[in-house]
């Protein structure tokens, strides 16, 4: 084995006793997350992400995530690569090469996320990707949450799971249940207590399709998407990243009961027909069709029970994306 020849890494040859003297907690689904870092830049990332969110009133555990800025570096040809998911003996994570990667331990509370500059180029996949991941992992195993796939909205404390298809419009249709004074919960991550069935989220940006402004006819609410980051998914689908926070929707401060199991289809039917219930064992196996990754999950058996006294719904496509967002409405207040 070959030891740094730096002085400066020989007592320290992994560099773990760095300082980190930035500071930041935010409440984070039910957890108080604390990030230390020895960046601006990483940092920067982290307030981006959970800044301004809804006061959720006292977490229920305490876990902490360090953001390092790593010591080497190497440009990406275009877009990084994609992570590729790790685990084991009791650490989960991903990694997207020698600098860039996220180690997660459940079990003591804590993560670790090092960003190289050359990724930190690429703000949305860092923050996404990566720090976003050592969040939601370890806000949902340190209080047995299940993890779906799936945005939510809700009203008096009721909560509506959306599921479906990439494309299928969930965000649109979030954000006019949003404009038709619906709480958004969430945009695509969900976390559910499989016991008491709570929904939790982050509701802290819809990505819009280009497609999604010919729906808008507020000009405010046009101007503030257009001055929207744009940004690349995977798939090479460009969308705007519209910030929810700031006052101009409502978005749920508390965990809401899960109420409803709704499946988006791209289907077109009359505005007055758009809901569709589906039978108990119809549901369950579109449940199990839609969220693959969360099956293997502790939670999943005891959610699955839960969810079987739970309406389930296909909501197919409206004229407008109003008219769905107004179908979930009905649903939702009764």
């Amino acid at each position: 084995m070959t030891w740094p020849q730096d002085p400066r890494r020989v007592a320290d040859p992994f560099g773990e006793r760095a300082p980190l003297a930035l500071r930041r907690s935010f409440d984070v689904l039910g957890a108080r997350v604390e990030f230390l870092s020895d960046s601006a830049a990483l940092m920067a990332l982290a307030e981006a992400a959970y800044r301004d969110l809804p006061a959720e009133g006292s977490p229920q555990v305490q876990v902490q995530v360090e953001l390092r800025m790593a010591a080497g570096d190497a440009a990406f040809d275009g877009e990084p690569p994609r992570p590729q998911m790790l685990g084991g003996a009791g650490v989960v994570g991903a990694a997207v090469d020698a600098h860039n990667h996220v180690l997660v331990m459940p079990a003591l509370r804590r993560a670790l996320v090092q960003l190289s500059p050359a990724l930190l180029a690429h703000g949305y996949h860092a923050r996404y990707e990566l720090i976003e991941f050592a969040v939601f992992q370890l806000a949902a195993r340190s209080q047995g949450l299940v993890a779906l796939h799936a945005g939510a909205v809700s009203a008096g404390g009721s909560g509506a799971l959306l599921m479906g298809v990439s494309g299928a419009g969930k965000s649109t249709l979030a954000l006019h249940a949003a404009l038709q004074g619906l709480e958004v919960v969430t945009e695509d991550g969900s976390f559910v207590d499989p016991t008491g069935l709570a929904l939790s989220g982050v509701a802290n940006f819809l990505h819009l399709r280009f497609d999604a402004l010919g729906w808008i006819g507020d000009p405010a609410l046009r101007a503030r998407v257009l001055a929207s980051p744009v940004i690349r998914r995977r798939s090479g689908v460009q969308k705007y990243e519209l910030d929810l926070r700031g006052g101009w929707a409502r978005l749920a401060s508390r965990p809401v009961r899960l109420a409803h199991l709704v499946f988006t289809s791209a289907e077109l039917r009359a505005d007055g027909a758009l809901l569709e219930p589906l039978p108990r064992d119809t549901l369950l196996a579109r449940l199990h069709e839609d969220q693959a990754y969360a099956m293997g999950q502790p939670g999943w058996a005891r959610f699955v029970h839960a969810c079987g006294d739970l309406p389930g719904w296909v909501l197919h496509r409206g004229s407008h994306p109003q008219a769905g967002a107004a179908a979930l409405r009905r649903l939702l207040m009764g």
